[in-house]
């Protein structure tokens, strides 16, 4: 009886076998240290600012220290009990109890960090522009679309809710600005929504730290087609502007050459 003949095995099964996963590609020693200490720069540089923003925070908020011990005492409590309950066994919760203390002490360390900057930041020219280079999502942000001598200024921003004009500086200064601006971007917007705010303390106006959640707050009245071709319109309106400073202006600055310039291209 003759043996049975064995299939043969698929070549395609045979090359997949032999296939691996492509292997990166070996660096040298020298760039590996390079490497390294690139990592190691990054990292400095990181702890560095973070030194920085604590000490400045704690100048401006008394109140730091203490929350940050109550955050991460009530986040290490919380991450214990989450994994001592079920199991009963106390080390399994240890290092839990530690990383989430860890995180709730840096998440009030970030809020408070960016609620004293927003305080110091507060009435100072380009306050309000630095604030809106801060806005997460598609924004197209044209700062100081129109502005006085005395630095105060008129900021553009087009999204989904239509067009957004911003002013700050002396309220009585500012009002009618974004009134002249509001009817030259009337004549290109169509049926875009146009909405006018004034950053400040008094009434109807938007305090610094609470800008940005107002402007995310607006109702999305446009598609992403709509907000590319209005740019397109408004971008005519951006030519030729008075310049002001990308941040706020360090206290004590002077304003004198500023004001000037700005005197000379209004």
């Amino acid at each position: 009886m003759l043996p049975r003949a064995v299939a043969p095995y698929p070549e395609c099964m045979a090359q997949s076998s032999r296939s691996k996963k492509p292997s990166k590609p070996k660096l040298s020693r020298a760039e590996k240290k390079a490497a390294r200490s690139v990592r190691r720069q990054t990292r400095r540089e990181t702890f560095s600012s973070m030194r920085q923003a604590f000490s400045m925070t704690r100048k401006n908020d008394n109140k730091l220290i203490p929350l940050l011990i109550m955050a991460f005492v009530l986040g290490a409590v919380v991450g214990f009990l989450l994994l001592y309950v079920p199991t009963g066994k106390i080390y399994f919760g240890i290092v839990p109890a530690i990383a989430l203390g860890v995180v709730a002490a840096l998440f009030i360390f970030s809020r408070r960090a960016q609620s004293s900057a927003y305080t110091q930041a507060e009435g100072q020219p380009g306050a309000a522009a630095y604030v809106l280079g801060q806005l997460r999502g598609e924004w197209h942000k044209t700062d100081a679309v129109a502005g006085t001598a005395q630095l105060d200024a008129v900021h553009r921003l087009l999204g989904r809710p239509g067009v957004v004009l911003i002013g700050e500086g002396a309220p009585h200064r500012v009002k009618p600005l974004l009134a002249q601006e509001k009817k030259r971007v009337a004549r290109l917007a169509g049926d875009a929504p146009i909405y006018d705010v004034v950053v400040g303390k008094g009434e109807g106006e938007i305090p610094l730290g609470k800008l940005n959640v107002h402007i995310m707050k607006l109702p999305r009245n446009l598609s992403k087609e709509q907000v590319v071709a209005l740019d397109r319109r408004l971008s005519a309106l951006s030519a030729a502007r008075t310049p002001i400073p990308q941040g706020p202006m360090p206290a004590g600055a002077k304003m004198r050459n500023v004001q000037r310039a700005a005197r000379r291209r209004s």
